[in-house]
C-alpha cells in the first residue's frame, strides 16, 4: 500500500469528509494501491474538477491524468481571484466566451434570479442528470448543481457546486464567484422560458391585459417565446430593490439600479 500527503486549499476543503480535515488546518496522509490519476484520487475524496484550477505534485504543475506515486506531496488549489498565476499550466479550462448556466432540478428559484439578472439559464424541472451533463458540454454551459456527483462526470468541463441553500445567497455566490459585475442586464429576459424579451405596444397586448394595467401603464414587453407580458408595476420596483441588495452584498459599492426592463 503507497501513501500519498495531500493538501487542499481554501474553498476545496468544503468537499472533504469531515474525517479528513476542516478549513485552516494542514494535509493528510492518504494510503492507496495500484494506478491511480489524481483527478480519480480528488473526486473519490469528493473534490469534483471543475472546481480545481491548479495542482502542484511535489512543487511540479500537473494535470488531471498525472499518476500519483508513493510519497507525492500534493497540492490542490481552487480558483485564484487575485493572484496572477498564468505561468503556470492550470487545469481550468479557457473561460467561455459567452457566459450561459444550465441548472439542476433543485436550483429553479436560482434559475429564476439569474434571468432576472439577464443571463442565459436553462433549467427544467424534469432533467435527469445525463441530460444536463450532456447539455453543459455540446452547449458550453457553465453547470450549477448541488450535486457534487453530477460534476464528477467526465463529460462536464465547466460547473460549480453551490454551496449556499437559500436561493438569494445562492445567487450571491453565483455573481461572486464568477464576477458578473459589469454583464448585468436586468429585467432583460423571460423569467419563465429563458427567452429574450423585447418592446411592444400596448394595443398589440391589450387583450392580454386587466383593465388596470392598461389604464396605468404604457411601456411593455413581451416573450415571443411564451407570450408573457411584463410592465413596470409595483412587482419591478420590489424586485430592484431585491437586485440592489444583492448587488450590494455580493459586492459592495456595485448596484445595478438605473437598468430598466430590456436594459
Amino acid at each position: 500500500m503507497a501513501t500519498v500527503h495531500l493538501r487542499f486549499y481554501s474553498e476545496l476543503q468544503d468537499c472533504l469528509p469531515a474525517s479528513r480535515t476542516r478549513r485552516g488546518a494542514g494535509g493528510f496522509d492518504h494510503a492507496f494501491g495500484g494506478q491511480v490519476s489524481v483527478k480519480d484520487m480528488m473526486e473519490s475524496l469528493g473534490v469534483p474538477h471543475t472546481e480545481v484550477d491548479l495542482i502542484l505534485a511535489n512543487g511540479d504543475s500537473v494535470d488531471f491524468s498525472y499518476r500519483v506515486r508513493d510519497g507525492d506531496r500534493i497540492g490542490v488549489y481552487p480558483r485564484f481571484e487575485s493572484i496572477d498565476v498564468g505561468p503556470i499550466l492550470r487545469v481550468r479550462p479557457r473561460p467561455l466566451p459567452t457566459l450561459r448556466f444550465v441548472l439542476d432540478v433543485h436550483l429553479g428559484k436560482l434559475a429564476s434570479f439569474l434571468r432576472l439578472l439577464g443571463f442565459d439559464s436553462h433549467y427544467r424541472r424534469d432533467f435527469e442528470d445525463e441530460s444536463l451533463a450532456h447539455l453543459s458540454y455540446t452547449e458550453r454551459r457553465v453547470l450549477l448543481t448541488r450535486d457534487r456527483g453530477l460534476l464528477k462526470r467526465s463529460q462536464v468541463t465547466y460547473g460549480y457546486w453551490i454551496r449556499e441553500t437559500s436561493p438569494r445567497l445562492q445567487l450571491m455566490e453565483v455573481v461572486r464567484r464568477f464576477g458578473l459585475w459589469d454583464k448585468l442586464e436586468p429585467f432583460s429576459r423571460c423569467l419563465r422560458c429563458n427567452e429574450k424579451i423585447r418592446p411592444v405596444p400596448g394595443e398589440e397586448v391589450a387583450s392580454r391585459l386587466l383593465p388596470r394595467t392598461r389604464e396605468h401603464y404604457r411601456e411593455f414587453r413581451w416573450c415571443p417565446q411564451c407570450e408573457r407580458v411584463y410592465w413596470k408595476g409595483s412587482h419591478h420596483d420590489r424586485m430592484q430593490d431585491f437586485l440592489e441588495e444583492v448587488v450590494a452584498s455580493a459586492q459592495p459599492g456595485r448596484s445595478c439600479r438605473g437598468k430598466s426592463p430590456g436594459g
